[in-house]
Order: structure tokens, then C-alpha cells, then sequence
């Protein structure tokens, strides 16, 4: 059974889309979606912060990978990888917002759609806990999704 989040963000995309048919660009409700996200995750994180328990940016990133992608996903992020120079790579192979679609390569164009709310929840989530970021997605193969971070400095 599907989560009560995967149909809700179904219907967000589906609203926010609509709009598309009376001349608004893709662009733009990617914008939109992942604005939306980003007030969430500054949401999920400010109702429970406890940002003393964190000493450096990797441990805000552990944090995101099993604490914050658990209550929202159900599950922790597969794998996270650094360069140590402020750029993370959370890797999750089978996204749950992406699963809902075929695994074959022609739903490939419709997943940054998908993966826009996640980018701003992160970048939301990460911005409460002290760390200014810019979020992006990717997708090669359905339904595993790559996010990378790269942390900005304040």
C-alpha cells in the first residue's frame, strides 16, 4: 500500500501542472514545486530541531540521509558520498515518488517533475539546520534517484 505522502504529492504535481494547459512554462512549475518543498522541509525540521547535536556538515548530511529521508520515505537513503570539499551525492535506489511510474526509459522526461518537491524539501530541511545548499536531481535508470548538494557558504 502507498504511503498517505505519495498520493498527496501526486495530486500537487497534477494541480501545479494544470496550470501548464492555460500557457504557463515547465520551468516554471518546477520552480514552483520545489518552492513548495522547500517550506516543507524548513516545516518537518523546525517542529523537532536540535541543531546542538551537530558538529560539522557531514553529520547534518548523516542526519538527512537516515533521520529526516526515514520520516518522510519510510526508508534510509541507499548511499551517500562525499568529495569532502562540500559536495554530497544521496543516492536512493528505489524512490518511492519515481516508483509509481513504468522502469522503462520513456518516463525518463517526466521525472524532474517527480523529483522537484524532494530537491526543496532537502535544500528546506538542510536551510533550518544551518546549511544553505543548492539541491538537483537526476535519474539514468527508474526508479533510483541521485540528489546531489552542494553546500554554499553563508
Amino acid at each position: 500500500m502507498k504511503p498517505l505522502s505519495s498520493f498527496l504529492h501526486q495530486e500537487l504535481i497534477q494541480y501545479i501542472y494544470k496550470s501548464k494547459e492555460q500557457g504557463e512554462e515547465s520551468g516554471r512549475n518546477i520552480t514552483k514545486l520545489e518552492n513548495l518543498g522547500f517550506r516543507v522541509g524548513q516545516g518537518l525540521i523546525e517542529n523537532g530541531n536540535d541543531t546542538a547535536r551537530f558538529k560539522d556538515e557531514l553529520d547534518v548530511m548523516k542526519f538527512i540521509c537516515k533521520d529526516f529521508w526515514t520520516s518522510v520515505f519510510r526508508k534510509q537513503i541507499d548511499n551517500l558520498r562525499t568529495n569532502h570539499q562540500g559536495i554530497y551525492v544521496l543516492q536512493d535506489n528505489t524512490f518511492q515518488l519515481l516508483s509509481q511510474l513504468s522502469a522503462g526509459k520513456q518516463y525518463l522526461d517526466q521525472a524532474p517533475k517527480y523529483l522537484a518537491f524532494t530537491c526543496g524539501l532537502v535544500r528546506g530541511a538542510l536551510f533550518s539546520l544551518g546549511v544553505k545548499s543548492i539541491v538537483t536531481a537526476e535519474v539514468s535508470t527508474m526508479p533510483a534517484s541521485k540528489f546531489q548538494v552542494m553546500i554554499q557558504k553563508m
